[in-house]
Formats: C-alpha cells, sequence, structure tokens
C-alpha cells in the first residue's frame, strides 16, 4: 500500500492511474474466487480471502479513501483518465469500507462526482452514476438530510439519461435510481424504482415517466421550480433523445402540480425557452415541446 501511495505523485498519468488501480483491486481478494470447480478447499480458501479483504480494506479504510481524493482532485489529468480509475475503484471499496471512514467524505464524494453524469465519455457518465448508487448506502443518519438534498440535486440528471444514448448509462441510471429510491422518503417511488427499473427489462418510459412526476408533484411539490429549472439545462444537450424527455419532463410536471404551487414557475421563462426548442431540427423534440406548450393552460 505504502508503495501505490507514492506512485501517485508519479509525473506520469499512466502510473497515477495504474497504483489507484492498485490499491482498489485489494477489494476484489483471492483468485481461488474465480476458479469453475468449487471444492471443499476452494470454498475455504475463498472465505479465508474475503476475510482476509474485508479486514485489510478496513483497517486501512481512511489511507485507502484519502488516496481516492486524492485522485480525484489530479490536477495533471486533462482527459480524466485517473478520475475514472477512482470512481471505479472506489465502487469496489465501498462494500467493505467502515462506515465511520466514509461518512466525513460522503457529502464531498457525491459533489465532485456530479459534473461526470453528463460527461461526453461514456465511462465517465456510466462510472460516476453507478458510485452515486452505491454511496447511497451510507446515507442514513446524520447525513441524511444533506444527502437527500443530493438526490435532488441529481435526480432530473438520473432520469433524463434513462434516454441516455449508450445501454450501459442506462443500466447505470437504473441502478443508482434503485439505490436513491429508500432514501427518497416516499414509498411510492421506491417501490416504482425497485419494480420498473430492472437492468435488462424493456422501460416504457412515456407512462414511467408520467408516474414519477405525479408522484414527485405529490410528496414534494415544492421541488417544481428546482426541478424545471434543471431540465431547462438539457434543451441544449447534444443527444437528441435527452432533448426530447427533458421538455416532456416539465409537461408532465406541470400537469400533475396544483394551481398554487404551479405559480412558483417563471411562465415567461419557460415558453421562452420551449419557444427556442421548437426549433429543434429532430421532429421528435418539436412533438416534446408542442405538448408541453399545451399543458401550461393549466397554471397560467
Amino acid at each position: 500500500m505504502d508503495s501505490m501511495t507514492a506512485r501517485q505523485r508519479d509525473p506520469c498519468t499512466l502510473v497515477r492511474m495504474l497504483a489507484l488501480r492498485g490499491l482498489g483491486n485489494i477489494a476484489l481478494g483471492s483468485p481461488e474466487k474465480v476458479r469453475v470447480k468449487e471444492t471443499p478447499a476452494v470454498v475455504l480458501a475463498t472465505h479465508r480471502a474475503q476475510h482476509v479483504v474485508v479486514k485489510t480494506v478496513r483497517k486501512h479504510g481512511a489511507q485507502l479513501l484519502a488516496s481516492m481524493m486524492n485522485g480525484m482532485d489530479d490536477k495533471d489529468d486533462p482527459h480524466h483518465t485517473v478520475a475514472l480509475e477512482v470512481m471505479s475503484s472506489l465502487s469496489k471499496l465501498l462494500a467493505f469500507i467502515e462506515e465511520r471512514d466514509i461518512r466525513s467524505m460522503l457529502l464531498h464524494i457525491a459533489i465532485r462526482i456530479r459534473p461526470f453524469f453528463d460527461s461526453e465519455n461514456h465511462e465517465l457518465r456510466r462510472s460516476s452514476i453507478v458510485l452515486f448508487g452505491n454511496l447511497t448506502k451510507f446515507s442514513a443518519g446524520s447525513c441524511e438530510d444533506a444527502f437527500f438534498e443530493q438526490i435532488l440535486n441529481g435526480l432530473v440528471t438520473l432520469l433524463l439519461h434513462l434516454q441516455d444514448p449508450k445501454p450501459e448509462v442506462i443500466k447505470a441510471c437504473k441502478f443508482a435510481l434503485r439505490m436513491c429510491g429508500p432514501s427518497m422518503g416516499c414509498p411510492v417511488l421506491c417501490d416504482m424504482f425497485q419494480n420498473h427499473l430492472h437492468e435488462d427489462r424493456t422501460l416504457h418510459y412515456g407512462e414511467f415517466m408520467n408516474d414519477v412526476c405525479k408522484h414527485l408533484m405529490q410528496s414534494y411539490p415544492d421541488t417544481l421550480s428546482r426541478l424545471v429549472a434543471t431540465n431547462l439545462f438539457y434543451f441544449k444537450s447534444n443527444w437528441a433523445d435527452i432533448r426530447a424527455a427533458a421538455p416532456m419532463f416539465v409537461g408532465f410536471l406541470v400537469l400533475h402540480v396544483d394551481k398554487v404551487h404551479g405559480q412558483q414557475l417563471n411562465l415567461d421563462e419557460l415558453i421562452a425557452a420551449l419557444t427556442v426548442l421548437l426549433k429543434d431540427p429532430v421532429a421528435a423534440v418539436r412533438v416534446k415541446v408542442a405538448e408541453t406548450l399545451g399543458r401550461l393552460v393549466r397554471i397560467a
């Protein structure tokens, strides 16, 4: 560990990245685990190896997390190869890290990885979203309210990226949303995420989003302006499916909000943004915009 930690100061980006991979691989345990034939001796060796992994990671948890955070803040990593390795390694280590070691860093990690949700690099999108899902396991207790804020900050992004062009990113979003569900304080939404977001099952996105927005507005009507503002950012997305999903998301929110809470919205700003998007070259986007404009009558 000391040797690999020292390599984090190496001038070569690849060496720094591989050092972090080595630290993360502590969580993988013994190669006996991958043998096909599980004889009693192999099973015993596997249990022993797993015990060693747990003991090692827990003993050095604070040091491992410090190394990961140093890697996350690598200033000489323009292509984020080190950050990608950090996120992948953290997801492996979190299964064994003691709760007391991660709690002080939980919010910092969540905030730090959030910009990667929209990275042009799909591996960065996937890894950051999976890591966010894994972080929710530690959100109960003293961090619950603060982490709930982080879930709200990322919720629109996770729901919109269910329309991501990369299937592996869609699977990551489904996983993260299933993990976030129990922390949201809305049993119906939690059940929806658990029941509908199976990784290999087709999702009827429009119907799903309609139901999600109904329960969001029933449980958290005060978040309307916040959710709409985040969606407006995605009106300029490079991906047409997400540009179409964002106005649809807004339209369903408006459809299910009561008139009193609907007054949160700046209608002039929203209509102006929708009018610009109405000129989108993709017909599917224009259709969703037109539908949403029609729904604004409810709160006008």
